[in-house]
C-alpha cells in the first residue's frame, strides 16, 4: 500500500495560544477533531461563525475539508455548510458555521469539539464540452433513487 504523508501548518492566533490542535480522537478516526476557542452561544433562526484560533495551510494540491460532528447534531447542531471546503490559498482564520435546530439555545464552551477536519488530495482535473451519455432511470435529480 502506497502511504503518502502531508504536512498541515497550523498556528494558533496570538489571542487564542491555548487552543488545542486539530488531532484524531482514536487512531483509527478518519479525521481531526477541531475545538472552540471561545464560548459561544447557538440560537434557533441564526448562524454562528464559531471561532478555532488557528490559521491552517495546506500542502499544494489539497485542501481541507471541514466536516461536522455526529454527536452534535444528535444534540440539534448542524454545521451550516457541510462540508466546508479550507482552499490551499486560504490564509485567514478557519470558523465553523454552526446552528441550532431547536427552541432555546445551546452554549458551547471553550475547547469543546465542534467540526472534523480532513486533507483531501487535489487530482488533476479539467472540464471539456461535450455530449453526455444519458443513463436511463438515473436523470431524475433530488431523490431519483427512492429512499
Amino acid at each position: 500500500m502506497d502511504e503518502r504523508s502531508f504536512v498541515v501548518i497550523v498556528e494558533r492566533l496570538p489571542e487564542f495560544p491555548e487552543v488545542p490542535l486539530p488531532r484524531r480522537a482514536t487512531p483509527g478516526s478518519a479525521c481531526f477533531d477541531v475545538h472552540a476557542a471561545e464560548a459561544v452561544v447557538l440560537r434557533r433562526g441564526t448562524v454562528s461563525r464559531v471561532r478555532t484560533g488557528l490559521r491552517m495551510r495546506c500542502p499544494p494540491n489539497t485542501f481541507l475539508e471541514m466536516r461536522p460532528r455526529s454527536g452534535l447534531a444528535t444534540q440539534g447542531v448542524l454545521m451550516a455548510n457541510a462540508p466546508g471546503t479550507i482552499d490551499h490559498d486560504y490564509s485567514g482564520e478557519v470558523q465553523v458555521p454552526l446552528t441550532y435546530l431547536f427552541d432555546g439555545e445551546f452554549a458551547l464552551r471553550a475547547g469543546d469539539r465542534i467540526g472534523q477536519v480532513r486533507l483531501v488530495a487535489e487530482e488533476s482535473t479539467r472540464f471539456e464540452v461535450g455530449k453526455v451519455t444519458v443513463v436511463e432511470g438515473r436523470n431524475g435529480g433530488f431523490g431519483s433513487t427512492g429512499r
